[in-house]
């Protein structure tokens, strides 16, 4: 592992790398409330399992995480229903845009997996599991908040509000699920906690910190704590790494070789194993609906530590 004063040194540069390219790609415009966001930011956080942080630019800027937050929902289901979310949703790459209606219909309502939208709302789903929306929103906070070890984190209300106004499509996924009896709570209740998950505010380093029991068999390094199983955090690691950039997963395996997960708030948090945990963000998203800037700053990152999986 690169000791702090490589690591600081290697993060700075990423940062100047990425200088040229800061406001290539597009916001997601689709939610007004990120519409307005200013695309020529970035942020880079690498949080090591020694305790360690390395970061530069905006990476103390609060931003939405959006679909990040599937890893971590993904989590809490996986601990509540071990095997039994797998009859619910699969483990494949969609090879379709990650709002498909057309597949979910043609795979009679099962998810092709979690982080598409289908798999989301099914894993939302499961998290919920007869609770109150207000109780599951809460539940997903405060793990979030604990992970991070930061009370900070938050739900911005205003993008929880502008996907509420403007999630039609998601509304239309969450009731073919329901036609196909694969939600059992009621469709507004899943949508509601679905939207508020989206809606985290997080920055580069609180989401590398909570990100970082999944670089260690589910244990937290730092304080011990026994997040999820050896076993789940492998499973978890391999579908992002086949399932976490929808279908531009294999591009971005080929081109960083890190398990990642991707929201169109412009965040990516990747895994490099028994080291770290590092977080990205800029706004400006590809064709694929991943960070245009922040999968080259992991590219390079990567080809400057070794740290692919590969």
């Amino acid at each position: 592992m690169a000791d702090k004063e490589d690591l600081d040194a290697i993060v700075a540069q990423v940062a100047a790398e990425m200088r040229p390219h800061l406001g290539e790609g597009k916001v997601a415009d689709y939610i007004p409330a990120l519409a307005r966001v200013d695309p020529r930011q970035f942020g880079i956080a690498v949080v090591t399992s020694d305790g360690a942080v390395a970061s530069a630019g905006d990476a103390e800027t609060p931003f939405s995480v959006q679909s990040v937050s599937k890893v971590f929902t993904l989590t809490l289901a996986i601990n509540r229903l071990d095997e039994a979310l797998w009859t619910r949703v699969g483990r494949e790459p969609s090879g379709s845009r990650f709002n498909s209606i057309v597949q979910l219909e043609q795979e009679k309502g099962v998810p092709r997996n979690p982080f598409i939208n289908a798999g989301a709302l099914v894993v939302t789903d499961a998290v919920l599991a007869g609770a109150r929306p207000a109780e599951a929103i809460a539940d997903i906070a405060g793990f979030m908040r604990r992970l991070a070890l930061d009370e900070t984190v938050a739900i911005d209300a205003e993008v929880a509000a502008s996907e509420q106004d403007t999630g039609f499509r998601n509304a239309s996924l969450a009731n073919f699920l329901r036609a196909f009896d694969n939600l059992n709570s009621p469709v507004e209740e899943v949508l509601e906690v679905y939207f508020n998950q989206c809606a985290l505010s997080m920055n580069c380093r609180q989401l590398a910190r909570a990100g970082l029991f999944l670089a260690h068999g589910g244990l937290d390094p730092l304080n011990r704590i026994q997040v999820t199983s050896p076993e789940r955090t492998r499973r978890i690691n391999a579908i992002m790494m086949t399932c976490g950039h929808y279908d531009a997963s294999g591009e971005f395996a080929y081109r960083v070789g890190l398990p990642g997960k991707s929201g169109v708030g412009g965040g990516i948090l990747a895994i490099a194993p028994r080291r770290a945990a590092i977080a990205v963000w800029s706004p400006g998203l590809c064709e694929a609906g991943n960070s245009l800037v922040g999968a080259l700053a992991l590219r390079r990152f990567v080809a400057l530590t070794g740290w692919s999986v590969f």
